[in-house]
């Protein structure tokens, strides 16, 4: 399932660019994450261009020895020029340093993480909790309820505010996901 998860993903021509330029990015325990894969093997799986309506690009990476906004900003201006070509937004968040402003943010407190990955377990579907780097797949919960198209409540990160938010916009971009309970 990996490879054709990764197969699926580098079908979409900006994620194929950005895991080209990889080393460029010299980020620690780095990871391309979230919607530009789930939502490239959605528009797929729904005869859609695989990169039709993905409206960003994020890279998580996690360095823990600096927790500042202006390092999280220096590192996106590296990214914003290394990928300039492609048109497209890239977005990058240190997740050492994400609890410092999620519940400012989201109205919901965060707990600090110790990895990148810790930050994929957190995405509010279990289904979407997908990264990539040239080297791997990162999917603790499986590829196959992605593929199933079903969206569930992830308890590690128990807001179902934004989980019926998020739920309501994917199905109705993709109106064959199917939304199984959700509960607190």
């Amino acid at each position: 399932m990996h490879d054709r998860f990764r197969a699926d993903v580098l079908a979409n021509s900006n994620n194929r660019a950005i895991l080209e330029r990889w080393a460029a990015l010299d980020l620690p325990d780095s990871w391309l994450v979230a919607g530009c894969l789930f939502q490239t093997v959605w528009n797929l799986q729904a005869g859609r261009a695989p990169e039709a309506d993905i409206k960003d690009y994020d890279l998580f990476y996690f360095d823990h020895a600096d927790l500042s906004e202006k390092g999280e900003q220096d590192v996106q201006a590296r990214v914003d020029a290394l990928f300039a070509d492609l048109g497209v937004p890239i977005e990058v968040a240190n997740q050492a340093r994400v609890h410092t402003w999620y519940e400012s943010f989201f109205g919901h407190p965060y707990p600090a993480l110790h990895s990148a990955s810790d930050g994929i377990d957190r995405f509010l579907m279990p289904a979407t909790c997908v990264g990539i780097s040239p080297d791997g797949v990162y999917a603790p919960n499986g590829l196959e309820i992605l593929y199933e198209g079903v969206l569930a409540f992830n308890p590690l990160t128990p807001y179902l505010d934004l989980f019926e938010q998020k739920a309501a916009s994917y199905c109705a971009r993709w109106p064959w996901l199917r939304v199984v309970s959700a509960r607190r």
